[in-house]
């Protein structure tokens, strides 16, 4: 009984062990995509609305790179997979840097699909 026990236990453990290791990498190649192209912050006119989307590019990512390294130190901050997380903060990221101007690459729009 206690050889059961344990072997349950055990497998529980690994099996939410690869699913966060899964969903990190996920959350880690959504953040790769986190790059606005074609803007330069020189040339475009400073207003509070261009320094609030700047500011939006800047903390969108901050956060998606942060949450990932909570994530990878074992804090669960979220009851949502942490991809989704991730994806919400790329949404911010991606509206910031279309209200810039700036064009995405085609890969930008990735969304997490889950098979």
């Amino acid at each position: 009984m206690k050889f059961s026990f344990l072997f349950s236990f055990t497998f529980i453990l690994t099996g939410c062990a690869l699913g966060t290791s899964s969903e990190i990498k996920s959350a880690e190649k959504l953040l790769s995509q986190f790059e606005c192209k074609n803007i330069e912050s020189t040339e475009l006119a400073h207003s509070p609305i261009t320094s609030y989307h700047e500011r939006a590019l800047a903390v969108s990512r901050e956060k998606a790179s942060g949450y990932i390294d909570r994530y990878k130190s074992g804090d669960v901050l979220f009851k949502i997979p942490l991809d989704n997380v991730i994806q919400q903060q790329y949404d911010v990221y991606k509206s910031a840097c279309e209200s810039l101007g700036g064009i995405q690459s085609e890969t930008s729009d990735v969304e997490l699909h889950r098979e």
